[in-house]
């Protein structure tokens, strides 16, 4: 069996692929354009991607290919009805990121509930050696205990997350974007009363024809002024510019993001130009990517090409 890992970049060089070596060759490439990974498929029985486009253009020469196997849950890289056609099977994984992007979520709130970075900045620019008092208040901020916290996409995560916040003392509730989800432990509402009435509102929801640009103009108008934002799901569910507008014009108090609409951030990206940490704080899609996690990931898809060809 020959496997071809088309992105092993993504999974980070200190994860350890050596149990892939009992299971066949394999070949590892950090990164691959469409074109190279026409070249680098060929002869692969399985190929391994986080973001690499699979299709005709990527595999189209892969005679012996069998299997697709993707490093994440989301499975918007894989032109399915291709890989049908061709009867090739594919897999991606599930739950293995929890407890990290629940993590995450909190890390993004507290940075900018707390004025993290105002505060740090403060202390290492030396403002606080010549300070006459001990304490220091003019960044305000408030306790998370007693707010609302919104929760758009009551999965996994989003269950993670709505038992932590409410731990915290918070009241939670959230918006189904399936209609599907239906949980008891939390009350449900419609889109409209979350936006209204949410302190904070957190997105764990995939990215699909209900979710694309659910947050736009409309939406943040909807918002607490004091609300802040938070995006851990996928970045076209949020409307960069409308987002960006309404932070600058003070529509809602700040947005912590994961993810982005296109990764990495592209130049054009109207958030960019916002460089108030106490606005606005982006991290580089990182949430999903704790040591554990990505061992887990790794576990999980040498797991799912054992079980496909047993």
């Amino acid at each position: 069996m020959k496997i071809v890992f088309l992105d092993v970049n993504t999974i980070g060089d200190d994860i350890d692929l050596s149990a892939f070596d009992k299971l066949g060759e394999v070949v590892k490439y950090d990164h691959s354009t469409a074109e190279e990974a026409l070249k680098r498929t060929k002869e692969a029985d399985v190929v391994i991607t986080n973001k690499v486009k699979i299709n005709a253009a990527s595999i189209g020469d892969a005679d012996n290919l069998k299997l697709v196997c993707v490093t994440a849950t989301g499975t918007d890289n894989l032109d399915k009805a291709y890989l049908e056609s061709r009867h090739i099977g594919w897999r991606n994984v599930a739950g293995y990121s929890t407890n990290s992007v629940a993590q995450h979520t909190f890390t993004l709130l507290f940075y900018l509930l707390t004025k993290a970075r105002y505060y740090d900045d403060y202390v290492k620019d030396e403002h606080y050696l010549s300070s006459k008092s001990f304490t220091h208040l003019d960044e305000k901020f408030t306790e998370l205990n007693g707010k609302t916290w919104g929760i758009i996409g009551l999965g996994a995560i989003g269950r993670k997350v709505a038992d932590i916040a409410k731990a915290f003392g918070c009241r939670v509730v959230y918006y189904s974007t399936s209609g599907a989800n239906n949980n008891p432990d939390y009350e449900q509402v419609d889109f409209k009363t979350l936006l209204t009435n949410s302190d904070i509102i957190s997105i764990h929801a995939p990215l699909t024809d209900a979710t694309l640009n659910l947050i736009d103009k409309e939406a943040l108008t909807k918002m607490k002024s004091s609300a802040i934002l938070l995006n851990v799901g996928r970045g076209p569910i949020i409307n960069e510019q409308d987002l960006a507008n309404a932070l600058n014009a003070g529509e809602i108090a700040a947005a912590g993001l994961d993810v982005l609409t296109i990764e990495p951030m592209h130049i054009d990206n109207p958030l960019r130009l916002i460089k108030d940490s106490r606005k606005l704080y982006i991290t580089p899609h990182t949430a999903w990517a704790s040591v554990e996690s990505r061992t887990r990931l790794i576990e999980l898809v040498r797991n799912n090409i054992v079980a496909y060809f047993e």
